[in-house]
């Protein structure tokens, strides 16, 4: 993926987080020079999956004479947080808001012959229509054709109902192609795929810190919150967690198990210690899948299997962040907050769940704290439905660069 192929469209990036935009163009053929982002662990993830080709800065700190010249396609998912509908505190007074014009002035410097910049719905409805109206303006005023649509990510096979205005321009006077629907319920379309296709294959495999291998292949980052665990499938005895920390230090002396030893039968890199700390602010009582297993190896009695191990669903508030992900149809938006609760009600989606969702690849890596891997997850374009927009931006430079082909043999044939 390192290689560049001279042959290959250019393109340069901004905003470019862990890659999701960049990524579904290189897929589509295309050659991505240079890249930044400010999100470090975004960046460090790149760097680890793509190439070293992207800078860690502040694009408003970085000059366009630091920028490579002559590359075909410039990239923007400018930052959307003070777009969002889910901002209720939204306005033009959130800087953040005119980050989209650093875009505007590498565009205005290099000349690219295409743009596309990407943005959450909210964009649309913002100030009653006026400011996607004010963006589409500002680019037409350096010379570019402009168009923008909604696109759901879904229709486009991929398995998650995220809807994105993504804004395609170019100074040929060519088409700002976007691409056909190929999923939906509608005749003619292949059905949607859903979260279950997706990810199904991982909903009964623990979760654990280090990666494992898994009927032949090796599976990265099957990490996730357990956090509102107890919102839906609590304890259906009082539990004591004192009692149970006593209980299972007791037992591990009795096997000879260290707690080192422990965590690396899990898959785990500190989760076991909290089972034998007794402390109300980091202390922990195992899950039942947790439990049985650690009763295999601790060989402990039943003393408090039935209070450990018996839970009752309890009523589920619904609220964004307690949102359970579906199951049969499409994911709803993965978000840079936080991730839905499973289907299986036992644990948030893992990060490797989410970024299946998100369409990128089984062994592209995260790194990161776990919140730091989520919010790389949840900014991110989804990659097929970037390769499928760059499928159609590559066609159209390449019949232009045909036709100019054949415009200059005309030309010296005529001489």
């Amino acid at each position: 993926m390192k290689m560049r192929d001279k042959k290959k469209h250019k393109v340069v990036g901004l905003f470019s987080g862990c890659g999701g935009l960049d990524l579904g163009f290189i897929q589509a053929g295309l050659d991505v020079v240079w890249a930044n982002d400010f999100f470090k662990e975004a960046v460090e993830t790149y760097k680890r999956n793509i190439s070293e080709h992207i800078v860690l800065g502040d694009i408003t700190q970085i000059s366009s004479s630091d920028i490579p010249d002559d590359f075909d396609v410039l990239l923007g998912g400018f930052p959307c947080q003070g777009f969002s509908i889910a901002n209720i505190k939204r306005s033009m007074k959130d800087e953040r808001n005119f980050l989209y014009k650093e875009m505007l002035r590498v565009i205005d410097d290099k000349q690219p012959k295409y743009f596309v910049a990407e943005n959450v719905k909210g964009l649309l409805s913002m100030q009653n229509g006026e400011i996607i109206k004010m963006i589409k303006n500002d680019f037409e005023e350096i010379g570019y054709v402009v168009d923008y649509e909604l696109m759901k990510a879904s229709d486009y096979g991929v398995p998650q109902h995220r809807e994105r205005v993504v804004i395609i321009g170019n100074r040929l006077g060519l088409k700002n192609p976007y691409p056909e629907k190929t999923h939906g319920n509608e005749k003619g379309l292949l059905p949607y795929i859903s979260t279950k296709e997706a990810v199904g294959f991982l909903s009964k495999v623990r979760i654990r810190d280090k990666s494992f291998i898994l009927k032949g292949t090796k599976i990265i980052n099957h990490k996730a919150r357990t956090n509102v665990h107890d919102k839906f499938w609590g304890r259906k005895h009082k539990v004591n967690q004192f009692d149970i920390c006593d209980y299972l230090k007791f037992w591990r002396a009795e096997s000879g198990w260290s707690t080192k030893r422990v965590d690396e039968h899990f898959g785990y890199a500190h989760t076991a210690g909290h089972w034998f700390r007794k402390d109300n602010n980091s202390g922990s009582i195992p899950n039942p899948s947790d439990w049985w297993e650690l009763k295999k190896i601790l060989g402990f009695d039943d003393k408090y299997d039935k209070q450990v191990t018996e839970l009752e669903l309890k009523p589920i508030t619904f609220e964004q962040s307690l949102r359970i992900n579906n199951w049969d149809t499409p994911s709803d938006t993965i978000t840079a907050t936080g991730p839905e609760i499973h289907p299986n009600r036992e644990r948030r989606m893992s990060v490797r769940e989410c970024a299946l969702i998100q369409t990128f690849p089984p062994d592209f890596e995260f790194v990161g704290s776990l919140g730091n891997m989520y919010k790389q997850i949840g900014n991110a374009v989804p990659v097929l439905m970037a390769q499928r927009i760059a499928d159609g931006i590559k066609k159209e430079l390449d019949t232009y660069d045909e036709q100019q082909r054949n415009r200059t043999v005309r030309e010296q044939v005529l001489k």
